[in-house]
């Protein structure tokens, strides 16, 4: 049996040691020209994309499609100009004021009962100024998505599922290390494009592909390489998850 959820895609530029990130957490900007448009053409195969609040927070924004010719194929298509950007977010602890707020795309929230409530809270009203009382603030997300384990956690399955069931077959998913491990764990990935960029970052603190406890070696999932690509001195690399034939998808 098909498992009912998007067709799930990471995308991540990384050092040649392995680091999306320096030791800082600093917004990761090392990846060329080329990478860049690389990552918005993966964005714009996509019917949504999903990232972590710490992704967020590192950068303020998110990339959209700006290439016209990218977004005109969307339109084609039958599709909006851009993507929904999915934050997921236990805490939903995210600055209101960051540009991502401002930018011209669909934004929805992933969260539980817990950061919902915190989230539609900091949002209620706006603060008076003289001569003029407090005002409702509308909310800045246009769905708040909740999902939530017996645990209090995301069930990040059921979201996935909910996603597909209203037609979102495609998903991108841009970091960070720890939303890429808990898809992995629960094996909602099918592929990776990673770019390998010309740079060592080191550091025992600075941020990899997957992040959590890690896998031991004998459980770790497998990969079949697709794709090598080299341009100038950086290299694709497109990746497929392996599974049993009657797990995986039909292609």
């Amino acid at each position: 049996m098909l498992q009912h959820r998007p067709h799930t895609t990471v995308v991540l530029a990384m050092s040649v040691d392995g680091k999306i990130a320096d030791f800082k957490r600093s917004p990761a900007r090392f990846g060329s020209r080329v990478d860049k448009v690389h990552l918005e053409k993966q964005t714009a195969a996509s019917d949504a994309v999903l990232f972590g609040a710490g992704t967020l927070g590192a950068y303020g924004t998110t990339l959209t499609v700006s290439d016209p010719t990218l977004v005109q194929h969307r339109v084609q298509g039958g599709k909006p100009p851009q993507p929904i950007h999915i934050v997921v977010t236990h805490s939903a602890n995210l600055n209101p004021e960051i540009n991502f707020f401002k930018q011209p795309v669909r934004r929805w929230l992933l969260t539980t009962t817990a950061g919902a409530l915190s989230w539609k809270g900091r949002l209620q009203t706006l603060p008076s100024t003289a001569g003029t009382p407090a005002q409702e603030c509308p909310s800045k997300f246009e769905q708040i998505l909740v999902f939530e384990t017996p645990t209090g956690e995301i069930d990040i399955p059921a979201a996935l599922k909910h996603l597909a069931n209203i037609h979102i077959t495609r998903l991108a998913v841009l970091g960070g290390g720890e939303l890429v491990a808990s898809l992995l764990e629960l094996d909602l990935i099918d592929e990776l494009w990673l770019t390998v960029c010309p740079l060592i970052l080191g550091g025992n603190t600075a941020p990899t592909p997957v992040e959590g406890k890690g896998f031991l070696a004998d459980l770790a999932p497998k990969l079949q390489l697709l794709e090598v690509h080299t341009v100038e001195q950086e290299v694709f690399l497109h990746y497929h998850l392996q599974r049993p034939a009657f797990l995986d998808y039909a292609k």
